[in-house]
This record gives C-alpha cells, sequence and structure tokens, in this order.
C-alpha cells in the first residue's frame, strides 16, 4: 500500500512575500542574532568561535566520520542495487536539460570556488604539516598530500550531494511533493512533517545553507583580491573584499532574479568552458607527460588508501591537523548540501537512479582528480625538484597560490585575467544558486515565487559573508560550517533512510501492480485460447455434421 500523502499548504502571503512565516522569521532571526552578535563582540567573537570549533571537533568527528561513509555505501547501493533503474519523475520523465548543461549546472554549484583555491593550497600545507609521515621520504609525504586533497575533495563530497539531492528529487518528481527539505523525511515522519517537526528540518536548512555560502564568497572574495593585487596593484585589505563582496552580491541578484533557465545556467556553462580552456593551457604548456601519468598513479594510490584515510579519526595522536583539515571540509560539503542538493534535486527530473548518481557522484570527482592532479600534482613535482616559491605563497597567503603558480608559464597574464574571470563566475554562480534554494525552502516549497524574494536572499548572503569576515576572518567562516553541518550530518543519516524505505514502499506497489496485469494478462490469454478452441470445436463439429449430410445423400 502506498503512504498517503496529505499535503498541508503553510505558504502565505506577507508585504508581497510568498513564504512559511514560522521557517522565514526563525531563520531570519537566528541570522541576525549572529550578525550582531559578531558586530557588537568582535573581539569576543574569534575566541568564542575557536572554542566551538576545537569542541564539535573533538566530541563530534567521529559523526562526521561515520556519516560521509555511510553515505557512499547508499548511494552505490542505490545506483547498483533494484532500485537503479527507477527513473525520476515517472517511467515517462524527460530531461529538461541536455546532459552538458545539466553536468555544468551541478558540478558549478556544487564545488564552487573550492577547486581553484585549494587545488594547490591544500598539497602544500599537507606536505608541510605532514597528517601521518612526518619524517619519512618526501616523495611518499607528497603522495599522501595529494591523496589526502582527493579524500575531501572527491567522492566523498558528492555522495553528501548526492543524498540530498536524490532524495529531493524523488519525493518532489515522484510523490508530488513540495521541493523543501522536509519533504524527504515523510516515510519515517508522516504528516508531521508539517508541523512543527518540517518546521525546524527547513530552519536548519537555512541556516546551514547561508554559512556554508558566507564561507565560500569569504574564501573567494580573498583570492580575488589577491589576484587584483598580484595582476594591478589594487592593495589587498578588508575594505577591498567588503567591496568585492557587494559587486559579487549584484551580480548574484541579477542573475537569481532571472532564474534557473537564464542566468544559473548561462553562468554554469561559463564556469565549465573558463575551467577547461584554464586547464587545458596547462595541461599543453605545463609537463603534459608527468601530468597524464600521475592521474593513473593517483587515482590508483588514492583507491588503495581509500579506506585507511577514509575512517582515520586521529585518535591516537593528539593535534589540530584534522580539526582544520577533514571536519572543517565534512562540515563544509553538508552545509552545502542542503542548497547544492535542492539545485540539483530541481534539474534532475528525467534521470535514472542510476544514471544520476554516476552523474554525481562519480563524474564530478574524476574531474576534480585531474584538475588536482595538473595543479597540486605539478607543485609537488617542482617542490621536490627544489622550487620553493609557492611554499612560500602559501605560507604567506593562500589566496595568492594561483597567480604564483601561473607565473611559471608561458601567458601567465592570461592565466591570471581566466582564473579571476572563473573564481568570480564561480561565486556568483554559488550564490544566486543559494538565493534560488533558500528561496524555494522558505516559501514552502514553491518553484515559483515572486522575483524580489531572491533578492533578498542574495543580499542576505553578501552581509552575512561580509560580517563574519569582519568579526573573525575566514576562522569564524570554517568555525560557522563545522558548527552548523554537524547536526545536519545526523539529519543526513536518517534522510538515507527515509528515501530508502519510500523507494522500497513504492518499488513493491509497483512490483505488485505489474504482476496484477500480468495475471489479468495471463487470464486475458487463457480465455482467448479457451474461446478459440471452442470455435474451432463448433467449426469442426459444423463440418463433421456437413460431410455425414452429404454421405447420406
Amino acid at each position: 500500500m502506498s503512504i498517503k500523502v496529505t499535503r498541508k499548504e503553510k505558504s502565505s502571503t506577507f508585504l508581497g512575500l510568498v513564504v512559511n512565516k514560522t521557517v522565514f522569521f526563525a531563520a531570519t532571526a537566528v541570522l541576525i542574532a549572529s550578525v550582531v552578535f559578531t558586530l557588537i563582540f568582535k573581539e569576543q567573537a574569534d575566541y568564542y568561535f575557536a572554542i566551538a570549533q576545537s569542541n564539535v571537533s573533538a566530541h563530534g568527528g567521529w559523526i562526521y566520520t561515520l556519516s560521509v561513509n555511510l553515505f557512499i555505501i547508499f548511494c552505490l547501493y542505490m545506483a547498483f542495487g533494484r532500485f537503479g533503474n527507477i527513473r525520476i519523475g515517472g517511467e515517462k520523465a524527460k530531461p529538461e536539460f541536455s546532459l552538458w548543461a545539466w553536468f555544468a549546472m551541478l558540478f558549478s554549484a556544487g564545488i564552487g570556488n573550492g577547486l581553484v583555491l585549494f587545488s594547490i593550497a591544500d598539497p602544500v600545507r599537507d606536505f608541510l604539516n605532514p597528517p601521518r609521515l612526518a619524517g619519512q621520504d618526501p616523495a611518499l609525504i607528497a603522495q599522501e598530500a595529494i591523496n589526502f586533497s582527493f579524500l575531501h575533495h572527491g567522492i566523498h563530497g558528492w555522495a553528501i550531494y548526492s543524498v540530498v539531492g536524490l532524495s529531493l528529487a524523488y519525493f518532489t518528481f515522484n510523490r508530488k511533493m513540495p521541493l523543501t527539505l522536509r519533504s524527504a523525511f515523510y516515510p519515517i515522519f508522516g504528516n508531521r512533517i508539517y508541523g512543527w517537526m518540517g518546521d525546524v528540518i527547513d530552519i536548519m536548512a537555512v541556516i546551514t545553507t547561508l554559512f556554508g555560502l558566507a564561507t565560500t564568497i569569504g574564501f573567494g572574495v580573498g583570492q580575488i583580491n589577491s589576484g587584483l593585487t598580484h595582476v594591478f596593484g589594487i592593495p589587498s585589505s578588508l575594505s577591498y573584499q567588503v567591496i568585492i563582496i557587494l559587486a559579487v552580491t549584484v551580480a548574484a541578484t541579477i542573475s537569481a532574479f532571472s532564474g534557473v533557465n537564464k542566468g544559473v545556467k548561462i553562468l554554469s556553462e561559463l564556469n565549465v568552458r573558463v575551467a577547461s580552456i584554464i586547464f587545458l593551457l596547462v595541461l599543453i604548456l605545463g609537463p603534459t607527460t608527468f601530468i597524464l601519468k600521475s592521474y593513473i598513479q593517483n587515482i590508483g594510490s588514492y583507491l588503495i588508501h581509500f579506506v585507511d584515510m577514509a575512517t582515520w579519526t586521529e585518535s591516537l595522536r593528539e593535534t589540530d591537523w584534522q580539526k582544520t583539515r577533514t571536519i572543517m571540509y565534512w562540515g563544509w560539503w553538508i552545509s552545502w548540501s542542503p542548497f547544492v542538493g535542492t539545485f540539483i534535486a530541481r534539474v534532475s527530473k528525467g534521470r535514472t537512479i542510476k544514471e544520476f548518481i554516476l552523474c554525481v557522484l562519480i563524474l564530478p570527482a574524476l574531474v576534480t582528480f585531474l584538475w588536482f592532479t595538473a595543479f597540486g600534482g605539478t607543485t609537488m613535482r617542482d617542490i621536490l625538484l627544489g622550487d620553493t616559491a609557492l611554499i612560500a605563497a602559501v605560507n604567506d597567503n593562500i589566496s595568492t597560490a594561483l597567480y604564483v603558480f601561473f607565473d611559471k608559464f608561458p601567458l601567465a597574464i592570461v592565466l591570471k585575467i581566466l582564473g579571476l574571470v572563473l573564481i568570480s563566475s564561480f561565486i556568483i554562480t554559488s550564490a544566486d544558486s543559494g538565493a534560488l534554494v533558500v528561496d524555494s525552502i522558505t516559501s514552502g516549497g514553491k518553484l515559483k515565487t515572486p522575483p524580489f524574494q531572491r533578492v533578498i536572499w542574495a543580499i542576505a548572503t553578501g552581509v552575512i559573508a561580509a560580517v563574519l569576515m569582519y568579526g573573525g576572518g575566514l576562522n569564524a567562516l570554517q568555525t560557522a560550517v563545522t558548527i552548523s553541518g554537524l547536526p545536519f550530518a545526523i539529519l543526513l543519516v536518517i534522510m538515507c533512510f527515509s528515501l530508502y524505505s519510500g523507494i522500497r514502499e513504492d518499488f513493491q506497489k509497483s512490483e505488485r501492480e505489474k504482476k496484477l496485469i500480468e495475471k489479468e494478462a495471463y487470464r486475458k490469454n487463457i480465455l482467448q485460447l479457451v474461446n478459440k478452441e471452442r470455435e474451432d470445436r463448433k467449426v469442426k463439429s459444423s463440418e463433421t455434421i456437413a460431410e455425414e449430410t452429404l454421405t447420406d445423400n
């Protein structure tokens, strides 16, 4: 028997806005309180942020580690198990976007500027401060630095997005429920999702999303400012970074106002094209053979050490490495998951579950690995050969690493300008996609709302980023995602059980209906055969009587 969904409309009009008032006002209140606290207690904020991050990492880090590994197992089961051929939106659903446009949007929304910022910085930092191989062969340390970069930016992160995206896509398009986080918990909580329980879920999603977006914008504007300093001599300061945030917010607002099929789609395709040009230039102008050979070796090394790294919790040593690396990244990915998952769900109608998982879980990770090999792998090679320029750049300011890296190539100025374009476009895409998603959540799952509602959330994201940077810089931003991501990680585990329960029930109902149809078809075939046999007997009987009559005559 299928789960009966009872819809309770909670959206209402307020000052021209179409919102769920509980979610809208509660989330707004929490965000305003965070901003005010940071502004009033600027000096104390950094101290309390540090204490909070330390406690979450020390006592909740194992929850992050266990959760992200469970997500991978769950995704692979959904793709290659008996549910893999189920189509999002029903058997007759057709994809709204081409495969290229779909991948460009989900990749651009999901990866952000982290691909550009950390592809050099992370391997260098983990080479200088090895998590596990201090004092051993530098080549081994360099390889493990790449391995951990793959861990932090690869399959685990995209598994988080896959869980949220697939859950929301299925319940939205197959069960015809609102596109909001609470819908994914219907099989477990039933109609209670339309009450306070669902409101809490959506409020958590909004807060987590906005802090995650603010972190991305904070990192991105720092890299843009560093690029402008490196290329054009424009000073690098908090004032200029706030101006950049303002410019990004304006651009994101314009894009969000235009909607998914215009601004977001155009920017997403631009991101992929510019990134492809930069990669090809690095591949052609750089050590081509080394990059291609290293790509194969790096994937192999990552797979060999996959389980060891993925389950390592630093339990036998007391350092800050995992707190500032692995735990921060899991919190960041999870904080992005409500917005990226909702966005991916919104554009994924018509895809099978297997196609969805392979394209969201595997393909972006392979592209990311190739990028990290070209940038981070080449940097490791140069360091081992004695070039310390990038070590100095990362130690001074990780935001400058990309531009120092480009100095090694012909056409360096072209690469630097393309880098600035790519970073800016990534941030704008993330901000406008986030505004669309937060607007959907706070409106009770509405896909169409007044355009100026999206403007409100685009501006809110920029304000939060600017205030947190003013209050505590990047440490405050990292702490915000680490703290906000932990409770949401637990919600995502529950979401896995909910999705499995819902799909299994619908699958079993579908199988019963197929069997009934087959039985009915079998019964009709038997009746047809019986009727045919009767007709044949009548014909034969008539022919026999006719023959006997002729014989008597």
